[in-house]
């Protein structure tokens, strides 16, 4: 069994609920939520900062401003089971691969021109 074969063994299948997404994209993620002996799905709403790295270990960081104007940031993997479905709202256009720079903006100065 050679290098490549083995690491296939033990990678994770592709979660067929994740579309293809990019950095700039306006996104609900649906997570599975276990509580005790109960499952919900709890939706996570955002744009998506950046998409880094492959195979197994490939994440998406979304981030969303919550209450009182307070950023949250939460990253996914992109093969993980727990996520029920990711639905793209909207494509829109940016020139650069990470999105850091929204951090720091509020308003419409954090609006992004989209993609038709």
């Amino acid at each position: 069994m050679n290098h490549a074969e083995l690491i296939k063994s033990v990678e994770a299948e592709d979660n067929t609920n994740i579309p293809a997404i990019f950095p700039g994209d306006a996104v609900s993620v649906h997570l599975k939520i276990k509580e005790g002996d109960r499952e919900r799905i709890q939706e996570f709403k955002g744009t998506v900062l950046y998409v880094r790295g492959s195979g197994n270990s490939a994440t998406f960081t979304v981030r969303r401003v919550a209450s009182n104007g307070i950023g949250v940031e939460r990253t996914f993997l992109l093969r993980s089971p727990r996520i029920a479905k990711v639905k793209v709202h909207r494509h829109t256009k940016v020139r650069r691969a990470r999105l850091y720079f929204l951090r720091e903006r509020t308003g419409k100065s954090a609006r992004l021109k989209q993609r038709f």
